[in-house]
């Protein structure tokens, strides 16, 4: 299923600054950047608990928030993109 993750990490002090630098490695692992805080994975339910858990141990949930809004398996009817940063079909081929 496609899951949009996204998150806002208030960036005021080198800690906060640490955390942002974290969330955005990790949800590296697991899909493609779309926008600065914004991340589409395409993930299994197990792989979804994975990523949620650790980033909640990385985020201040009295200063940050984290977002997963999930698209299902039909998901290619749901996005419609326009303008820069073309998205890459991560179930598609991969040649090298």
């Amino acid at each position: 299923m496609l899951v949009l993750i996204t998150y806002d990490v208030n960036t005021q002090t080198p800690l906060g600054r640490k955390r942002l630098r974290q969330v955005a490695k990790q949800c590296i692992n697991y899909g493609q950047r779309v926008q600065n805080s914004v991340f589409e994975c395409v993930l299994d339910a197990a792989k979804c608990r994975e990523i949620q858990y650790k980033l909640e141990q990385i985020i201040d949930k009295d200063k940050d928030s984290l977002r997963f809004y999930y698209l299902g398996n039909n998901y290619k009817s749901k996005v419609v993109h326009i303008g820069t940063k073309d998205s890459i079909d991560v179930e598609g081929t991969l040649i090298i």
